[in-house]
């Protein structure tokens, strides 16, 4: 056989990362256009650049992302945000958030995608979760007290986050979740950032109020679901009630 498997295999973690690299510039694209063009003062851009950064997006791709998104380049982004909600296998509620430039495209997708749940409309389970606003960080030291970063920096809840829930957490740092007013969430990002922690997602989002009782097998499967739709190019975030 040779070393033929070794080519395949390089052509496939190219494929991946060209994916990834894609979904990154969308993501600064979509931050840039929701909160503006300055990372300072737009939290979810600051950790969408810095998370590009880090995944060697070149300077001139994401500066031509930010410029694209806040409309102040020559290229103007022109995309609809649609929310699809309904729930994966096992009645798992799920929301769905995708940002496209063609919705009669995207909606068909959604729909094939969501073949082994169940689409609702709208409307259909947002009461099953709270929207509020969502900062993932880490502190490169181990052991830090995450309930009294939370209450210095204004989070309403604190949770622990390893890096088996979040790759941009890395083993030997104290990872967290905080959940903030959705007013709040560029004023704990910036102030976990003074604090030696490192902002790896800053955004609103939808935390579920409960969770449903799975065993592994059904646990796994509605994990494949979910994976299956998060790797849809127009798919930006997928919220579940899974634990």
């Amino acid at each position: 056989m040779g070393r033929q498997w070794l080519h395949a295999k390089r052509l496939v973690n190219n494929l991946k990362k060209g994916k990834t690299n894609a979904k990154l510039v969308r993501e600064i694209m979509v931050a840039a256009k929701m909160g503006g063009p300055d990372p300072d003062g737009n939290a979810r851009l600051f950790a969408a650049v810095e998370k590009a950064r880090k995944d060697s997006v070149s300077r001139d791709v994401i500066e031509r992302a930010i410029k694209k998104g806040s409309g102040t380049g020559d290229e103007k982004l022109i995309m609809e945000h649609v929310v699809f909600e309904g729930y994966a296998p096992h009645k798992v509620p799920v929301i769905v958030e995708c940002m496209t430039e063609n919705v009669n495209r995207t909606a068909p997708d959604i729909r094939v995608l969501f073949k082994k749940g169940q689409l609702g409309n709208a409307g259909s389970n947002k009461f099953l979760f709270d929207h509020a606003g969502l900062v993932e960080a880490f502190h490169p030291t181990t052991g830090q007290d995450i309930e009294a970063a939370a209450i210095e920096a204004g989070a309403n809840e604190v949770e622990p986050l390893m890096h088996a829930q979040n790759d941009d957490i890395p083993d030997t740092a104290t990872g967290a979740r905080f959940i903030t007013d959705r007013t709040a969430i560029h004023t704990v990002s910036q102030w976990l950032s003074k604090s030696g922690w490192t902002v790896v997602t800053s955004e609103m989002g939808y935390v579920p109020k409960s969770f449903p009782e799975l065993n592994d097998a059904q646990r796994n499967e509605v994990g494949e679901f979910l994976h299956n739709l998060d790797e849809h190019d127009d798919v930006s975030r997928v919220w579940a009630a899974l634990k």
